[in-house]
């Protein structure tokens, strides 16, 4: 029980925290992992969003997550979309839809990963792809706060 007028201290708290998302379109190439450039920023508790990388600078387990929003330009006309996270340059997780029959226009592919942060230099990056059936112009990940975005946090341990 606490006196009246005590103070907690070193109470832990889920930080260094981020959340983005990209305002307007972006337009993207057909079949091939496009880097999402997120341009609005919610917060960013200890300045670790930058040119659209997350580098947490503090080692630990984060959980991080993403969603973009693939439009393909035409009905009937996605046949694969991908939303990735890369890990210091490289592929690290991604989440994947095929569409062999019944190919939509849109898709919102999500991920939500737990990854442990090794290294302060330790950075992640979101990308996007989509693989169109016909025509590969009008190819574009769609702005919006509710459709394509990017955030984490430093989990407790």
């Amino acid at each position: 029980t606490l006196k009246s007028g005590a103070t907690l201290t070193n109470f832990p708290t889920n930080a260094p925290a981020f959340s983005v998302y990209l305002a307007s379109d972006q337009s993207i190439t057909n079949d091939t992992f496009n880097k999402v450039t997120f341009d609005t920023e919610v917060y960013d508790s200890g300045s670790v969003f930058a040119s659209n990388k997350f580098t947490p600078a503090v080692v630990g387990k984060y959980l991080l997550n993403a969603g973009v929003f693939l439009d393909s330009g035409l009905a009937s006309n996605l046949n694969i979309s991908r939303v990735a996270l890369y890990k210091n340059g490289s592929l690290f997780k991604e989440v994947q839809w095929r569409n062999d029959s019944n190919q939509p226009r849109r898709q919102n592919p999500t991920f939500s990963h737990l990854v442990d942060v090794t290294s302060i230099t330790d950075y992640f990056e979101v990308y996007a792809y989509l693989q169109a059936t016909s025509t590969t112009t009008g190819l574009t990940v769609n702005g919006g706060a509710a459709y394509t975005y990017f955030n984490g946090f430093k989990i407790l341990t």
